[in-house]
């Protein structure tokens, strides 16, 4: 799979998952952070994410707060973790 898929994927499914109607796809920069400066998502939009993301990727997300935290800080680093979770290898 296309890593630019993946993120692709994911950013459409923030812009659901999150209602954020105003946005597409190429208004979430990859690399950014999604929460704080980024597109400065809370709490509430971690847990709705992260279910979305279970659901669409049958994830299972990781006990330890600090490292879902790493997990969730871009675009890039969700595609990481999806990948590694699958075994997906990105081109």
């Amino acid at each position: 799979m296309k890593r630019e898929e993946l993120e692709s994927e994911i950013k459409e499914i923030i812009i659901k998952s999150l209602d954020l109607e105003d946005m597409s796809a190429d208004d979430i920069e990859t690399q950014a952070p999604l929460f704080g400066e980024g597109l400065s998502l809370d709490s509430i939009d971690a847990l709705e994410l992260g279910m979305a993301l279970k659901k669409k990727y049958d994830l299972t997300f990781k006990s330890s707060k600090e490292e879902n935290k790493k997990y969730f800080y871009s675009v890039e680093t969700l595609a990481n973790f999806i990948a590694e979770s699958k075994g997906i290898i990105l081109e």
